[in-house]
């Protein structure tokens, strides 16, 4: 135990410490799983898949993190981290998460929830100006709408579980997209400039009518905990969530002295060959992913980071004597909130509802993955995937930065075969 503290101490630093006080048995699991906790000969199945899928013909590389009962079990690096393959990926290099975000800016509104400051329930008119009579886009173009008046107010519960009614890239949104993107609020220079543009989008459907997907309700969210806090949302992550969790390698931007760490973004070619993504972030590593603090889709982070994060959740809210939110808080974000919907599911998937910040399984059968119902996380559009299972007290992560593209022949997903890999390796 004393040489992997010290070898713990070297390469991952504060974070990396604190990962250690939290799971004791890792000097004894972190190059074979605690017999316990996973099975030896199967786990190394999944590192011969990931060590397949970022060899010279895949992704640059992969970090992926397993933990059982609240110890990590299984810590792996795969592959590079620079396009050159110069640079071997280490466990500690830091990833652009996006929409991994939501889950954060998630616990950072049911902890003002908790402290009586705000409740779900209520209106966004409440705490933003302009959304106190929402319309609908009912038909016309984006240059001459129909509009009528919303059938209810848009509430926090409906930013927080995605049915509010944003137009979000379902069918028969295309005309409410290209009036939204027109007001152009991703290129907002904070958090105020996003919430005064959206006031003047029009929705696409009535609130609590359908479950569709969009950033554009985290990063309101994140404002109204700004207004809530009296505080930027960055700092509000920083002082509430991330230095109480020692996540110290988490934020909207990377220190200079650490952008080496930072793994390259890639996505495919035209030619079929790897590239640099077209992002500021991938063309300037470190740089922040959008002019404000997005909720939706904003922070960078290590696997040790998220992990820690994870584990408060799966612990009922609290993690090495700290305690962020109650256990019936974390339950609440876990359970499904899509039942006003026939079915009560999201458009990704027949077999998932969503609860407050990521999916949850309802249907583990009909999923046809390996898993559990009541299974909870999500992703980032970079390939990067976290899952916390209660039943099976696990928590499993995988990052990677490739932007998948779907009009060219791309790397096959990976997110399948990882899940399917961590649990048959279930004793």
């Amino acid at each position: 135990m004393g040489e992997f503290r010290k070898q713990a101490g070297r390469w991952f630093g504060a974070a990396a410490m604190a990962l250690c006080v939290m799971a004791p048995a890792a000097a004894q699991t972190q190059d074979a799983p605690r017999s316990a906790a996973l099975s030896e000969p199967r786990i190394e199945r999944l590192h011969a898949y990931l060590r397949q899928s970022t060899d010279a013909h895949g992704y640059l590389g992969a970090v992926s993190l397993v933990m059982r009962d609240g110890r990590i079990v299984d810590w792996q690096a795969y592959g590079y981290r620079d396009l050159a393959r110069r640079e071997p990926m280490r466990r500690d290099d830091i990833f652009r998460i996006y929409s991994m975000t939501k889950t954060v800016t998630s616990v950072a509104v049911m902890m003002l929830v908790e402290e009586g400051r705000l409740s779900l329930e209520d209106p966004l008119s409440r705490y933003l100006p302009g959304f106190d009579a929402p319309q609908v886009m009912t038909g016309g173009t984006a240059d001459a709408p129909v509009l009528r008046p919303a059938s209810k107010p848009i509430t926090l519960y409906a930013l927080l579980t995605h049915t509010a009614g944003f137009p979000a890239g379902l069918k028969g949104d295309e005309e409410a997209t290209k009036r939204m993107e027109r007001l152009d609020p991703h290129g907002s220079h904070n958090l105020r400039e996003f919430a005064e543009r959206m006031s003047h989008v029009a929705l696409a459907a009535d609130p609590d009518t359908r479950f569709g997907y969009d950033g554009a309700s985290i990063e309101l969210m994140a404002r109204v905990v700004e207004v809530v806090s009296k505080q930027p949302f960055d700092r509000f992550l920083q002082q509430r969530i991330f230095a109480p969790l020692k996540m110290t390698d988490t934020g909207f931007s990377v220190p200079v002295a650490q952008r080496q760490r930072i793994v390259d973004l890639t996505t495919m070619s035209d030619n079929g060959t790897l590239v640099l993504a077209d992002t500021l972030s991938a063309r300037h590593p470190g740089e922040p992913l959008n002019a404000y603090p997005s909720g939706a889709g904003g922070l960078y982070a290590t696997a040790g980071d998220y992990a820690r994060f994870a584990q408060m959740l799966l612990n009922g809210g609290t993690l090495d004597g700290v305690q962020l939110l109650s256990r019936k808080s974390v339950e609440l974000m876990m359970r499904n909130h899509l039942t006003m919907l026939d079915p009560p599911v999201t458009q990704f998937s027949d077999a998932e509802g969503f609860g407050i910040g990521g999916y949850v399984v309802i249907d583990a059968a009909r999923r046809g993955q390996l898993g559990s119902n009541g299974q909870y996380g999500w992703s980032g559009a970079a390939s990067t995937y976290y899952t916390i299972d209660p039943q099976e007290k696990l928590v499993a992560i995988l990052l990677l930065q490739h932007l998948p593209r779907d009009d060219v022949k791309d790397l096959p997903r990976v997110s399948r075969p990882f899940y399917n890999l961590v649990y048959q390796s279930l004793p």
